[in-house]
């Protein structure tokens, strides 16, 4: 009774249901292939298909699982696989494993954890503790900004058609210093980044100023430091991302690119910056 009261406690603090579909729709696609309805079923590259999906939804299911706070991010790319192998694989395990994929994806990118109970935060952070020491020592943010020069008060606004990063991390939430006082920012780090029709605007009393390029490519330990950050995961799914909301995990795989990007810069700091058909525009204050 005791381990079975445990288990539902464990259960309600994470979308599991929504994790159990994702794993029975990776199972199917995986099943599927390997039955015996060889007239039906080719292991060809849809058998193969199949079973690379198959597994990254299991995968997907345990993530949601175990990280909960990833869910976001992991629905996203699971309802990408879900979508994608119906016509990559068997159709979709006969549109079983399409179909619970899709559901285990909107539900766990629907799910909305429980209210903390008093007293309950505190093992919170003890069971986090060490995720947050793997991958954002406290203060890292804010002791790399602290030795810089103070940012604007205002950050500069950012636009870009796309951003592919690779290596990238979210290393945590810090504090860049200002003429107004500290600015808290969401800390991202990556080995390199590309972005497409990028355009950078800084806003003062005096006017604004305009520089724009039509590719820009970071690399060698590039850092962002970002008040706000919104673009579509994939060209899929529009998402916003602000020191008090973040909805993606400590990793990100190097496949994933964003659209339609829009940010709040800070600082930026890269070893190499390079820049094709750079430009400066200076437009006066009104």
């Amino acid at each position: 009774m005791l381990l079975r009261s445990r288990f539902r406690g464990w259960r309600r603090t994470r979308p599991f249901w929504a994790g159990a579909l994702l794993v029975l729709a990776g199972a199917e696609l995986l099943v599927v292939p390997l039955s015996p309805v060889t007239v039906l079923v080719s292991l060809g590259l849809g058998g193969l298909a199949a079973l690379g999906i198959g597994l990254a939804l299991i995968a997907a299911g345990l993530f949601l699982w175990f990280l909960p706070s990833a869910r976001h991010y992991v629905s996203v790319n699971a309802l990408i696989l879900s979508v994608l192998s119906f016509a990559a694989t068997n159709l979709g395990g006969f549109l079983v494993g399409t179909g619970l994929g899709i559901a285990g994806s909107a539900m766990g990118f629907g799910w909305v954890p429980r209210r903390t109970p008093p007293g309950g935060g505190k093992a919170l952070a003890v069971a986090l503790l060490p995720v947050l020491l793997v991958t954002a020592p406290p203060s890292a943010g804010r002791a790399e900004a602290a030795g810089r020069a103070p940012a604007a008060a205002v950050p500069p606004s950012v636009t870009a058609t796309r951003f592919a990063p690779r290596g990238f991390t979210l290393a945590g939430v810090g504090d860049v210093p200002t003429a107004d006082g500290p600015l808290k920012v969401l800390v991202l780090r990556m080995r390199a980044a590309e972005l497409s029709d990028y355009r950078l605007t800084t806003h003062n009393g005096r006017g604004e100023l305009s520089l724009a390029a039509r590719s820009l490519e970071l690399r060698g330990q590039v850092t962002l430091y970002l008040t706000r950050f919104r673009g579509c995961l994939e060209g899929v799914l529009c998402l916003t991302f602000s020191p008090d909301a973040l909805p993606v995990p400590p990793v990100v795989p190097p496949f994933v690119f964003m659209t339609e990007v829009t940010a709040e810069q800070a600082l930026v700091t890269a070893d190499v910056i390079r820049a094709d058909g750079l430009g400066l525009r200076a437009l006066p204050g009104v």
